[in-house]
């Protein structure tokens, strides 16, 4: 059984630490995450062993509070921060005296004459108490806390400062008494001993830095979880719904599936669902990327938080609220960022030692110190090394970087699973491609039909398409939509048959036809034509009888736009590039070519791929698999990492560590890019917080002080400790300047199709600014003649023109004219 709690009281990574190990502890967990971030945990336990009331006893135990987490977001950090707001203001009001009256006089400001003097020592020390106890009971949540957990045999940061300031107060009550003592006696020389040591300034700044520290470290924590905060926010708060044929404004909470609901210019959309009624043009870029809006009637399915650009509709409602497309985004992006990557694990298993090895280190300190130096020196070192520690920089090295990494992720349409599929993508040296929707379009087209019987094409392309009617394989689609476009009707076929990998078959009118590949006619021994003149790039596919083949289909699946850049890019990151695809030999050779790809292997079946991949890792390979997530699942699982591509709505394939949500290459690149920035952040995060506490330590319980006479102030200490944790935070936001990678168009701007029986024309258009305007554009020109083809280069301001037969000079030019543009060559 899986539960989620919420978990109060941690402050940092051996809070953390003691709640995962006090979990784990029970009988019947199977697995314990603690995430610092998120005050969360999760738990996998078996519950004829162990309740949950058991771990939640367990957790209260250990000197922290949990309970059942509930599916409403909130953001723990912001009720925090205002309470730290005014503590750090109400500590600052009764500090800033306090620092005046203790160290003006080093920087000449003057000081009340009842302050002044040996004889006025016991008015000074009375006066510091005053101010520095408005400051402990302000903060007397670290020492409520700190002991608490130090009495449970838990210590953590909280315990450090607690016993560090306590301690320099009460050593302060001691001084002061002996100061009353000495001028009750007139022994002049006690009072001055103890004048200069009296502390209280060290236990008000130890508790007021602290507390400015960890509001700037809330404050950043916050800042890290703005993409999640930017995907809520996507959705609307209200919905227009159709209710006893009356408009009606109701909470998108409270919508239910089949409520018909009601869609305006402008607005976004609050759930998934079936266009009913009306058609519009609807902006989906946030899940696909795509910055022209989608066409949109009757019977389009539409998604949560698209915007309505123009036009009126109805939809019905299929999936709301958390089964929302968007639901799912934030959802994958949450657990992604509260994952834990492999390299976290030195970090928590140094955190969870660390507090007990700095009291004992503090300990030593005082006790080596106090044979060579005064009570009151070796006793400034050992409260030194206590504020000095930081187990909160360890603690937040890495889940910061996650999260941010995670939220930039999103932000450019790459969702990560999790935080291991995150680390491990940095380190990849091999990415294998699937063929069909990977590095091609997915949109395969019959691009020329070679008859070898006396039936007529389109009896054939009824018999293909007949057949393949009942098959998921991506070709097949090709058939369907030839037989619709020549309005082909598609007939029933009995005694289907599949051959995964190889082809088809089935009986249409009494007779066995088969349709698939050359490998899969030559094992039934059916002759296979002679073939001339086939476009290389083009998959050819065989329909015969047992007798003898009749026809051969050559399918054109269009390679993508930036495939052939997203190649070449990998490769300048020294990356090898595989392709493994299931189509022939030829066709796999030829677009291999096309693309630049290192190495192809064809013919291959999904077990066949996957044991390719398999023989890659043994070898010594980190491989990535980039597919579609439905055929490749057995690759996608096998690889080191996999990328699930093109996904769009299909966001949960359980195969895959990420998912590309738009249906582009160049992406593969920029998560590769991405996880090795994240790695970088979080390498330098953790080399911080052990060079920090590694040199900080060891100068606070005064290493350097025989040699240079160094000695570190307590009060420099808890400065040093508290921005060492917001220097972690600060440095992980950097990845919010992360930038995906950018391919020109000049880069992308290829002639994809050689085709011997199309015009290619160029023209030069002036006024084109945008991918509207090469919309438009396209538009205009592809309304000239059937079949014309056009790709726009806007960088270079080209338009590439491809038709049957050459278009007139003038009506291209007329037709961009009339779309508000200018042929200029």
């Amino acid at each position: 059984m899986n539960k989620k709690f919420d978990v109060k009281g941690m402050t940092c990574a051996a809070c953390q630490s003691s709640v995962e190990k006090s979990v784990t502890n029970l009988k019947g967990i199977n697995k314990c995450e603690v995430y610092l971030l998120s005050n969360s945990m999760k738990v996998d336990f078996d519950e004829n062993i162990t309740s949950v009331e058991d771990i939640i006893n367990a957790v209260n135990n250990a000197g922290y509070s949990a309970f059942v987490s509930v599916n409403k977001r909130n953001n723990s950090y912001t009720k925090e921060l205002e309470q730290m707001k005014k503590r750090l203001i109400y500590s600052f009001i009764f500090f800033i005296p306090l620092f005046y009256v203790t160290m003006g006089h080093m920087f000449g400001a003057p000081l009340p004459d009842f302050l002044v003097g040996m004889e006025n020592s016991i008015y000074y020390a009375i006066l510091q108490i005053i101010l520095v106890i408005p400051i402990m009971v302000i903060n007397k949540k670290y020492f409520i806390v700190g002991f608490k957990h130090l009495f449970k045999k838990n210590p953590n940061m909280d315990s450090l400062i607690a016993i560090g300031s306590l301690a320099a107060f009460i050593y302060g009550i001691f001084a002061t008494t002996m100061i009353a003592i000495g001028l009750t006696n007139q022994n002049m020389d006690l009072v001055h001993k103890y004048h200069m040591d009296l502390y209280f300034e060290s236990s008000g700044t130890i508790l007021t830095l602290v507390t400015l520290g960890k509001y700037f470290e809330t404050k950043s924590k916050l800042k890290t979880s703005d993409a999640i905060e930017k995907l809520i926010d996507l959705a609307p708060k209200t919905s227009l719904v159709l209710i006893d044929n009356e408009e009606k404004e109701i909470n998108t909470e409270d919508l239910k599936i089949n409520d018909i609901i009601i869609i305006k210019p402008g607005m976004r959309l609050p759930a998934d669902g079936t266009i009913i009624e009306g058609s519009s043009s609807v902006d989906e870029s946030f899940l696909s990327g795509e910055p022209l809006p989608v066409y949109k009637q009757v019977g389009s399915k539409v998604y949560a938080a698209s915007i309505n650009k123009q036009g009126y509709f109805k939809y019905k409602a299929d999936k709301v609220n958390e089964d929302t497309t968007l639901a799912k985004i934030i959802k994958l992006v949450e657990e992604a960022s509260n994952s834990k990557a492999p390299i976290a694990k030195l970090a928590d298993k140094i955190a969870s030692i660390f507090v007990p090895v700095v009291l004992v280190i503090s300990l030593v300190t005082f006790i080596i110190w106090i044979f060579f130096e005064s009570f009151e020196f070796s006793f400034s070192m050992a409260i030194a090394v206590l504020v000095i520690s930081c187990p909160c920089a360890l603690g937040l090295a890495t889940p910061v970087a996650i999260m941010v990494a995670t939220g930039k992720g999103a932000e450019n349409g790459i969702l990560i699973k999790s935080a291991e599929g995150l680390e491990l993508l940095h380190s990849i040296d091999t990415v294998v491609f699937d063929k069909t929707g990977t590095l091609t379009e997915g949109k395969p087209t019959i691009n020329k039909i070679y008859n070898h019987s006396n039936l007529l094409d389109e009896e054939l392309l009824q018999i293909a398409a007949s057949i393949e009617s009942n098959s998921e394989h991506p070709l097949a689609s090709a058939f369907i939509e030839e037989c619709n476009n020549r309005n082909i009707e598609i007939k029933h076929i009995e005694s289907f048959t599949s051959n995964t990998g190889k082809g088809v078959q089935g009986e249409y009118n009494n007779v066995l036809y088969y349709l698939g590949s050359a490998k899969y006619l030559n094992e039934l021994n059916i002759e296979l034509p002679i073939q001339k003149n086939t476009n290389k790039s083009n998959t050819i596919i065989y329909l015969a009888t047992k007798e003898k083949t009749l026809a051969t289909f050559a399918i054109k699946d269009k390679i993508k736009r930036t495939s052939k850049a997203a190649i070449s890019k990998l490769h300048k990151l020294n990356i090898k590039t595989l392709m493994l695809t299931g189509d022939n030999k030829i066709t796999a050779e030829s677009i291999k070519n096309e693309v630049g790809m290192d190495e192809a292997y064809a013919e291959l079946q999904p077990h066949e791929k996957e044991l390719m991949i398999k023989k890659l890792i043994e070898s010594g390979h980190k491989v990535a698999m980039v597919g579609d997530g439905i055929n490749d699942a057995p690759s996608l699982s096998r690889a080191t990492v996999g990328i699930a591509i093109g996904a769009g709505t299909d966001i949960a394939i359980e195969s895959a560590n990420i998912i590309l949500q738009r249906n582009d290459l160049v992406d593969v690149c920029s998560a590769i890019e991405l996880s090795k920035a994240t790695m970088k952040n979080i390498k330098m995060n953790l080399f911080w917080a052990f060079f920090y506490n590694s040199i900080g330590i060891p100068i606070a319980a005064g290493i350097l002080y025989p040699l240079f006479t160094i000695k570190l102030n307590p009060m420099i200490g808890a400065l040093a400790m508290s921005f060492s944790s917001v220097f972690v935070v600060t440095n992980a936001l950097r990845l919010k300047l992360f930038k995906p990678t950018n391919i020109d168009d000049e880069e992308i701007l290829e002639e994809d199709e050689e085709d011997e029986d199309f015009m290619k024309q160029v023209f030069i258009v002036d006024g084109m600014m945008c991918e509207h305007c090469a919309k438009r554009v396209s538009d205009a020109i592809e309304a000239l003649q059937d079949g014309v083809k056009v790709k726009v280069n806007l960088k270079k301001k080209e338009v590439l023109v491809k038709s049957k037969e050459e278009l007139s000079e003038e009506a291209v030019v007329s037709a961009v004219k009339k779309a508000g543009y200018k042929v200029i060559k």
